[in-house]
């Protein structure tokens, strides 16, 4: 795939150089900043040829746990929230996914992201593998199906297990898959 950087792309990736220099640690990161963006914008330039609607059906994937709400949309968020709430789990924050979709003028359909966790529970996952960050704390996604139902969707805890290499903490995640799916199900309910 042939790619160009558009003016106004550089201009936003253009950082002033630290103290009138070019060199050392200003150009290393302007470098890394540089390919960060160009990276994602190959993986943009892609999606948008596959341009995805906001009547595309959701994509199934390895490792996903999925269950379908009986509420709709932003009843459905509430409810996640307020479940999250009664499990005495730590609320991080929600991402309208649909407005950064909109901002970039790449429409999809209402989904939000949901990241909650329990720290003593989760940092034990990071102390056996940092990389596991990746996926502490939990990201529960709410999404619209093209038929109008909605759903409720989490990476599976055991795939998380084997993905990052812990065998030693099978009480753990078996505790953060018992609470994750009881606080889908009081949110889909």
């Amino acid at each position: 795939m042939q790619f160009q950087l558009g003016a106004e792309m550089a201009e936003r990736l253009f950082i002033p150089p630290a103290h009138g220099f070019y060199g050392g640690k200003s150009m290393f990161i302007r470098t890394v900043f540089l390919a960060l963006a160009l990276s994602g914008a190959i993986t943009t330039a892609s999606a948008v040829q596959a341009a995805p609607t906001a009547s595309m059906p959701l994509m199934k994937a390895d490792g996903v746990v999925h269950i379908r709400s009986s509420h709709g949309f932003d009843e459905t968020v509430t409810r996640l929230k307020a479940a999250i709430a009664a499990k005495g789990v730590r609320f991080f924050d929600a991402i309208d996914l649909q407005q950064q979709g909109a901002e970039a003028k790449l429409p999809i359909a209402k989904s939000t992201i949901v990241r909650f966790g329990n720290p003593p529970l989760g940092v034990q996952f990071l102390q056996a593998n940092r990389y596991a960050g990746l996926d502490w704390p939990v990201r529960m996604l709410v999404v619209e199906e093209a038929d109008g139902s909605v759903s409720l969707a989490w990476t599976d805890f055991q795939f998380m297990a084997k993905r990052y290499g812990i065998t030693t903490l099978d009480a753990q995640f078996k505790m953060a898959a018992d609470v994750a799916g009881a606080i889908a199900a009081d949110a889909a309910k």
